[in-house]
């Protein structure tokens, strides 16, 4: 049993080596390294439905053009037309820049009471969590002075701009 298996893989082996060693001895030697495929070129057939016939001439072989795409196979490719950019002409436009006057910033205080002794008047004011204690001439921070105190209303200078403004504090009764 172990003799016929042997020889049965000596034949196998051999039938392998002669089917992929054997084309190589049978090739002409006249053909060379050429890569170019070789197909005969069938006949125009009159019958309908018939299948091509082989070409008249059995020994005319036609050779087949390398039909592959040249360049970069993964390009990118777009069925849209290319952007194609603007032109802008640009017009100079004289410009003349608006001066406005300077003018005051808006009042920071807010009103919060009065002290009325018979000899000093005093106002209480309030910028944000600060509480300001003033009489008639008093500068606030170097950029108001209060001008004068009345019953309705209390006059500043923003001091940088010489600027006048009034902040109503009340009214008479």
């Amino acid at each position: 049993m172990n003799t016929k298996r042997a020889v049965g893989w000596v034949v196998f082996f051999g039938v392998a080596a002669a089917l992929t060693w054997g084309p190589d001895y049978f090739t002409p030697a006249d053909e060379g390294d050429e890569s170019v495929a070789v197909v005969a070129t069938p006949a125009k057939s009159t019958v309908r439905g018939a299948l091509p016939a082989a070409a008249s001439t059995p020994g005319k072989a036609v050779e087949i053009k390398d039909l592959s795409p040249a360049g970069d196979l993964f390009a990118a490719r777009s069925w849209k037309a290319a952007p194609t950019l603007a032109v802008v002409i640009e017009q100079p436009v004289n410009v003349t820049p608006v001066v406005q006057a300077p003018s005051a910033p808006a009042m920071p205080f807010q009103f919060v009471g009065r002290l009325d002794d018979q000899s000093d008047l005093q106002v209480f004011l309030q910028n944000g969590e600060k509480i300001y204690v003033v009489r008639k001439g008093d500068v606030i921070d170097e950029t108001w002075r209060i001008e004068g105190i009345s019953d309705v209303e209390l006059s500043f200078v923003y001091l940088p701009l010489h600027l006048s403004q009034t902040l109503s504090v009340g009214s008479t009764q």
